[in-house]
């Protein structure tokens, strides 16, 4: 049986869901000193080719050299941490084309748990989503085929298709006496990162299901028109980081700069290379990737003190956590909801030839007071569960996953403060910004509350 909860983090035909991935970091990291002194280990070597030789000649069914050495490496990435992992053809495709936020499948981001397919989280606005697949789901068939045996990898295939084709799952869900089968139509799934809409006169909101190349440069777009809808002025807003797994490093810093002065410090980085050990900034060459026009300078001036409320939970995890932890550390926002999922690590793209790459995590990030989240996650400043009774699903975390990374700063590792969902609230319907958002409804209260302790 794989090891639970191995090569956490795929998204179903889009992979980088959960992921904070950085680029800025060279592809060719120099070594230490004493590692690159240090000679080759010949005895563990020796083992090496004496094991490959081995299932060679003794293995029941012939395999080939290239699958071997390919196990190989997938094998000695995954055992680093939950986020390094090998990146086939096909999985490097995935993660280039989801950055941009468009690909084809269900639009669910999985992991894997005792030999069958967990749903992480469901993306918005994806056949998945619509159909009521929810986080924590066991998906245990896949049309007519039980996915217990199968990798990861083989169970994601199986689930792409062309787009118009039906595909039915078979899941167990917590709460359920019974398994629930759903049929679903493939759709090209184009993810928009950022939405917005009008609570109240005067209070707006904004949502960030994920972090792609160009989330900072929409939500500044969104700002404006909330900014235009109320002639030039807003009370208050709500920024939903809820469910969101991450994405990538220059998104969070451009997201944080839009409500911070520029050059304050939003996060920094460490590691064992000097290109990884960085600050970033609320300054344009640490938000812009290619250049360009500097997006931010477009904003609105009230943004910078507008009353900002920032939603998390145990789905907030790495960029996410990134925006929380730098607007939290300036006090410049009050986040309410429940602890997040606590990764607080850098992983570094590195291309390899024939269209493949690894994924290698290649520091630790830090909040701008120094704090290191990992494995403890942020506890918002007002904690609010998801329903009025304290239900909340017992989400996964960082702290859940084998070899995960130590918190080199404090070795405390905080628990769950989700209460697990009873079984009623299990099938209830869940829809962001709706009139049954209690998370949201409090944090638009608490934002009128502090519209009249500012007038007085």
């Amino acid at each position: 049986m794989r090891n639970k909860f191995q090569k956490f983090g795929l998204v179903l035909i889009g992979l980088v869901a959960g992921i904070l991935i950085s680029l800025n970091f060279s592809a060719s990291a120099s070594k230490d000193a004493a590692d690159a002194a240090s000679p080759l280990p010949v005895e563990e070597l020796r083992n090496f080719a004496d094991v490959f030789n081995a299932i060679k000649q003794g293995y029941v069914e012939p395999i080939s050299d290239k699958k071997l050495i390919t196990y190989a490496i997938s094998g000695m990435l995954s055992n680093l941490d939950p986020h390094s992992a090998y990146l086939d053809a096909d999985a490097y495709k995935d993660l280039q084309v989801s950055t941009q936020g468009e690909f084809g499948g269900l639009g669910i981001e999985v992991g894997m748990e005792d030999g069958f397919i967990k749903v992480v989280s469901p993306i918005d606005d994806t056949p998945a989503f619509k159909a009521g697949v929810k986080a924590g789901d066991l998906i245990i068939k896949i049309n007519d085929t039980s996915v217990q045996g199968m990798t990861l990898s083989d169970a994601v295939k199986r689930m792409r298709g062309k787009p118009k084709t039906q595909i039915t799952l078979t899941i167990v869900r917590k709460g359920e006496r019974k398994p629930i089968v759903l049929t679903l139509t493939r759709e090209k799934i184009k993810v928009k990162s950022v939405k917005s809409k009008m609570l109240a006169p005067g209070y707006g909101y904004i949502r960030i299901a994920q972090f792609q190349e160009e989330t900072a440069a929409d939500m500044v777009k969104q700002i404006d028109n909330l900014y235009k809808q109320n002639k030039g002025d807003l009370r208050g807003l709500a920024l939903d980081l809820r469910n969101d797994p991450g994405g990538l490093l220059h998104g969070a810093v451009g997201v944080a700069g839009a409500f911070l002065p520029p050059r304050a410090l939003i996060v920094s980085t460490d590691g064992r290379t000097e290109d990884s050990k960085r600050k970033y900034f609320a300054s344009p060459e640490d938000y812009l990737r290619t250049g360009g026009k500097d997006f931010l300078k477009k904003l609105p001036p009230g943004i910078k003190t507008v009353p900002l409320i920032v939603l998390v939970n145990g789905g907030s995890a790495s960029a996410s956590e990134i925006v929380a932890g730098a607007l939290q550390d300036h006090k410049r926002a009050v986040l309410l909801g429940t602890q997040t999922f606590g990764k607080a690590s850098v992983q570094t793209i590195l291309p390899l030839s024939n269209n493949t790459a690894i994924k290698l995590t290649t520091a630790r990030y830090y909040t701008p007071n120094g704090r290191s989240i990992q494995l403890k996650g942020i506890t918002p400043d007002v904690v609010v569960p998801e329903t009025p009774n304290g239900g909340a699903q017992d989400q996964l975390r960082e702290v859940d996953l084998e070899h995960h990374l130590d918190n080199d700063k404090d070795k405390t590792v905080a628990p769950k403060v989700q209460p697990k969902q009873s079984e009623t609230e299990a099938a209830a319907p869940f829809e962001y910004a709706s009139k049954n958002d209690y998370q949201l409804n409090q944090a638009l209260e608490l934002l009128k509350a502090w519209q009249i302790i500012k007038e007085r």
